[in-house]
């Protein structure tokens, strides 16, 4: 992965064969959003929470990653991902959910905000979501 560190945001370029969710687990922030990502990726798993568990659906096949935004945050001290996608299979065909798992076909382009002076915590709650308790980094 290459990475180039601003002031506010972090520009990552992955490349084929990475594990997207490892990749973006890896990068040193404490709070971030995910302004956007682009490129392709496969092997994807993503979910939809139904009120109570993930229900998941898998695209195999290389696709274009068309949008990607969410969050790096905290939950027990260990670093957390929540991100949703949007991707487009060969013929048009578009689906999405919560991110699970991926793996880079050809290269990935994301764009990190760093959150200055804000904490992004996650905390367990019933039914076995984290939810995101953000706060001031002096409050």
């Amino acid at each position: 992965m290459i990475e180039a560190r601003g002031e506010r945001e972090i520009v990552l370029r992955m490349v084929d064969g990475e594990d997207l969710l490892a990749s973006l687990l890896s990068v040193s922030a404490n709070s971030a959003v995910i302004v956007g990502g682009v490129g392709m990726v496969r092997d994807v798993l993503l979910g939809y929470w139904n009120g109570v568990e993930y229900e998941e659906h898998a695209v195999s096949e290389p696709a274009e990653l068309l949008a990607m935004q969410g969050n790096l945050a905290r939950l027990d001290g260990e670093p957390i991902v929540h991100g949703h996608l949007t991707v487009a299979r060969r013929d048009g065909t578009l689906t999405g959910g919560h991110l699970i798992a991926a793996t880079v076909a050809n290269t990935a382009e994301v764009v990190l905000g760093l959150c200055k002076g804000i904490v992004l915590e996650r905390k367990a709650e019933p039914p076995g979501l984290a939810g995101l308790y953000p706060r001031t980094e002096d409050g």
